[in-house]
């Protein structure tokens, strides 16, 4: 591609004849994985534009006490990349940092990673059929397609709490841990107790002088059952892939088989239910305390939380669960709604992420100036979480109405990986400069989303991370992964208005092949 004096190494797209070049916006699971494949089809024009300095993405940002993952370690690596040699059943979050890495240099992505590189924007050139890709440095670059991989778990939600800046001791969030910190002694407040804090709290319970843990709403919680994998496990994994493979499937067969739960289904559910009471009835013997932590919605209505040791930290002696809400900090303290106040000198906020903005702060700018900010209006929406009529050659992945609350994502991840570059595919193969969802497509298919998700579990409660400010399920898949998979094994292109390549690319000189390999 040509470059202007505005368009500096690291932000070009190193040209491929008859391959189009793609950007692609994050390095999380999403984007390593679109960009492996990318290169497995033999396609070298792309990159893959990180705002940080490393790869990871949400197991990059967090790095809190106790960080793992909620799926079990085998089903939460790519399934073409099966790591035999977890340490845990449930994987640590530096050892996914580390697997993430090891894909990159396996599969060679170096040399299209351009790290610290934000992207502020894209605008679609109607005439021209190309995206112009704008990042927060200034600097702007062309592209043919963007692949927004951005995810939903990276921009952390900040309550706004009166006297927030007044505070003079410690405020970090879950997501910013502040490792320089020291806890030992401190009087320390936590501000919500969903998913990181029921990790990180046992940490802190262990430190803390006094620990004040803010509590909305009561999680319905299973035991994690968490145990490091034996030598004689890991010997077998290595010996035997196929064993791995196996066990791997057997654990998204098994948590496929939850989803009824969701669907509302009376005696799964009720089974649930009394499992999970059953296991707080074993670990509080406080009735009172009990009666706070058991919740009074439908299983399933919010996140299903696990934990072997959350519990327990809230019985210890210098721990306090507090249902009352926050009202106000002031210098040296926190009060609470009902007017007690509470001296505090490090004050960490548990309140998750901005999950339902997606890709905000970026500006896309679609077919006539519109804006995704303006079509989402109404609440994000998308083809199977990837498209959005009016925004051709733009994708997204893990993107609205993909999330899961009973499976692995990266199974998703693949299922998105899939579909994209089965439609790139088509489109070189048929000489297509741009595809662009059929608006009448994307209202059918969210008539029958939105139908599906009414009778979910999710639609039981008024909020939820699942949920947008005006009531919303942004966020969640309404069916299973293996539904998932069947609707996005292939690419429809009927289900696209495309406009053919008026032009056909001139054969590559031994000038353009030398600039090339200088941008890549």
């Amino acid at each position: 591609m040509e470059t202007t004096a505005r368009d500096p190494e690291s932000f070009r797209i190193a040209t491929q004849t008859g391959a189009p070049r793609i950007a692609i916006i994050g390095s999380g699971f999403s984007g390593l994985s679109l960009g492996i494949h990318l290169r497995k089809e033999g396609i070298r024009s792309f990159r893959i534009y990180e705002k940080a300095s490393r790869v990871g993405g949400t197991w990059r940002e967090n790095t809190y006490p106790g960080c793992a993952c909620d799926v079990a370690s085998f089903a939460y690596c790519f399934s073409f990349e099966q790591k035999t040699d977890w340490s845990r059943k449930w994987s640590p979050q530096g050892e996914i940092l580390q697997y993430m890495e090891h894909c990159v240099d396996r599969y060679g992505l170096s040399e299209h990673l351009r790290f610290d590189s934000e992207i502020a924007g894209a605008r679609y050139d109607e005439a021209a059929h190309v995206w112009h890709v704008r990042a927060a440095s200034g600097e702007e670059f062309v592209a043919d397609v963007v692949v927004s991989c951005v995810g939903q778990l990276h921009r952390p939600h900040i309550p706004d709490i009166e006297g927030l800046d007044a505070f003079q001791g410690k405020v970090f969030h879950s997501a910013r841990w502040d490792h320089q910190h020291d806890l030992a002694g401190k009087q320390v407040a936590v501000v919500g107790n969903a998913a990181s804090a029921i990790q990180f709290v046992p940490h802190v319970a262990r430190q803390a002088a006094r620990l004040h843990v803010f509590q909305r709403s009561a999680n319905w919680m299973m035991p994690r059952g968490d145990r490091a994998y034996t030598p004689a496990e890991k010997e077998r994994f290595r010996r035997y892939p196929w064993l791995a493979r196996a066990y791997r499937w057997w654990i998204w067969f098994a948590h496929e088989l939850w989803f009824p739960i969701f669907r509302r289904n009376a005696f799964l559910s009720g089974q649930w239910e009394r499992g999970a009471v059953k296991y707080l009835e074993s670990v509080v013997q406080d009735p009172a305390l009990r009666q706070a932590l058991t919740p009074d919605y439908p299983i399933g209505a919010k996140r299903i939380l696990i934990s072997d040791d959350y519990f327990q930290a809230l019985t210890r002696p210098n721990v306090e669960l507090i249902r009352d809400g926050v009202a106000r900090l002031n210098a040296n303290s926190i009060v609470t709604r009902s007017g007690r106040e509470i001296p505090i000198d490090t004050l960490i906020l548990a309140t998750g992420f901005r999950t339902t903005e997606f890709l905000v702060p970026m500006q896309i700018e679609g077919c006539g100036g519109r804006s995704l900010h303006d079509a989402w209006s109404d609440g994000a929406r998308a083809y199977y979480g990837m498209t959005v009529s009016g925004f051709p050659n733009f994708f997204m992945m893990y993107g609205p109405n993909t999330n899961l609350g009973h499976n692995s994502i990266i199974f998703m991840i693949e299922c998105q990986t899939t579909y994209i570059m089965d439609l790139l595919r088509k489109m070189r193969s048929q000489n297509i400069a741009a595809v662009d969802l059929r608006p009448e497509v994307m209202e059918a298919y969210n008539r029958r989303l939105q139908e599906r998700l009414s009778r979910t579990a999710w639609a039981a409660v008024d909020k939820s991370w699942y949920k947008d400010s005006a009531g919303h399920i942004t966020n969640n898949w309404s069916g299973t992964t293996t539904t998932y998979w069947w609707h996005t094994r292939q690419a429809n292109l009927s289900d696209y208005r495309t406009t053919a390549r008026t032009a056909i690319a001139k054969p590559a000189t031994a000038a353009d092949a030398e600039s090339s390999r200088a941008a890549a």
